[in-house]
């Protein structure tokens, strides 16, 4: 396995601890831990945003005053709400999309394989 020459040149150093992880194909990569947090924040910040984001219009307008003191009419925060809705599952859609994750690889086998 060959290192890139970034990781080369701080191997000696042991902050560079290299991950190793496996692609989809079965080859095995090595990954820094700033790379391997980044790919975890990828996933992490869309799905807390979708998870922590209230049901109610009111609700958003309320907390968005509470934290910035921006007041917003009802119909503003419904728009709002929506709209933060759409980036969060079109963002993580992407995601899985790109990292062709295993849910992927199931709903879209060939029709032989079962």
């Amino acid at each position: 396995m060959s290192l890139h020459d970034c990781c080369a040149a701080a191997a000696s150093d042991h902050r560079c601890e290299a991950i190793r992880t496996w692609t989809t194909d079965g080859s095995q990569q090595s990954q820094t831990r700033v790379r391997w947090c980044l790919n975890l924040g990828e996933w992490l910040v869309p799905s807390v945003i979708l998870v922590l984001l209230p049901k109610c219009p009111a609700c958003l307008a309320a907390y968005i005053v509470m934290g910035t003191g921006i007041g917003l009419s009802l119909s503003t925060a419904r728009t709002l709400r929506l709209l933060l809705m759409i980036l969060c599952i079109a963002s993580l859609l992407c995601l899985t999309v790109r990292h062709r994750h295993p849910v992927m690889a199931l709903i879209f086998r060939p029709k032989g394989i079962r």
